[in-house]
């Protein structure tokens, strides 16, 4: 099974917008998204092309790493790879993602950019977006469509426009817990939440729709605004009381083992390898 990245937060952010990379490292997202789509006009995608490299240089030497989201046609979506594929970029967000073989044909052409940019082979891991209805079936098999497959969600505010559904925990819900079992299933990161994604005049609420959404399975999520950042982290994020009780639990654990004991107590409840399997996931996390 692949190891999925340790990714709370990405925040995007437009690639010709010089003044919001500049910035965009002091933000506290673990990954900044430069976006060549919805925030490109038609008319400056070339544009943002040529400002990607400057810009992820910029934005990986502050700390971050870099995800591009790159076009859906074909016609853009391979000049978009020529220019996102770089050393500095860990990831490519694929947007309305059609099905398995859309995903392994977009992984052929990074892997070809890669060997003749001479970055090793799998750098640059894969995040497709489900944003379609006829490709909501589909999520189990995107989800295992390349070993470059880093995460997997589903883009709320197009896929409700299509259902002509309100964006907001109703109509999400279902869909988000296929993102969960799905992305778990393929060993990859659940992307997303159940709540509003454009929506950040309520991070009251904001907040509350975080936490809920870790309690179902979510493991990351993106965002546009970066006071959005801080909640998604730490509602994504273990808190210091989790990482503590995770370390005491471990350690109680691997101290019974020691001992030959095969009946483990920790803090009036009996543990076993699942319950230290979630503990360990706890302290990677917060890694």
């Amino acid at each position: 099974m692949r190891t999925a990245p340790n990714w709370r937060s990405l925040l995007f952010v437009p690639a010709t917008a010089e003044k919001f990379v500049a910035k965009a490292h002091t933000r506290g997202a673990d990954v900044i998204i430069l976006d060549l789509e919805d925030s490109i006009p038609p008319g400056e995608k070339a544009a943002a092309r040529q400002a990607l490299p400057g810009a992820a240089r910029l934005v990986r030497g502050g700390g971050p790493e870099v995800c591009v989201r790159i076009n859906r046609p074909l016609e853009v979506a391979v000049p978009d790879i020529e220019a996102a594929v770089l050393p500095e970029v860990s990831a490519l967000m694929l947007p309305k993602a059609m099905g398995p073989e859309h995903v392994r044909l977009l992984a052929e052409v990074v892997a070809g950019r890669e060997a003749a940019l001479g970055i090793p082979e799998g750098q640059v891991r894969l995040i497709p977006v489900v944003e379609t209805a006829e490709s909501l079936p589909l999520l189990p098999q995107i989800a295992r469509a390349h070993p470059r497959v880093a995460a997997i969600g589903v883009g709320a505010e197009d896929l409700c426009t299509e259902l002509e559904a309100e964006p907001g925990a109703d109509a999400l819900y279902a869909f988000g817990m296929q993102v969960v079992a799905a992305a778990r299933a393929a060993g990859v990161l659940p992307m997303g939440s159940v709540g509003p994604f454009a929506d950040f005049s309520d991070l009251d609420a904001y907040r509350a729709s975080l936490h809920r959404s870790r309690r179902l399975g979510f493991g990351c999520a993106a965002c546009i605004h970066p006071s959005q950042v801080a909640p998604i982290n730490e509602e994504y994020g273990p808190s210091p009381a989790e990482v503590d009780r995770a370390r005491r639990l471990i350690a109680t654990f691997e101290q019974a083992v020691a001992e030959g004991r095969g009946a483990v107590a920790f803090e009036g409840a009996m543990i076993d390898l699942p319950v230290v399997d979630r503990a360990r996931k706890v302290l990677a996390r917060a890694r």
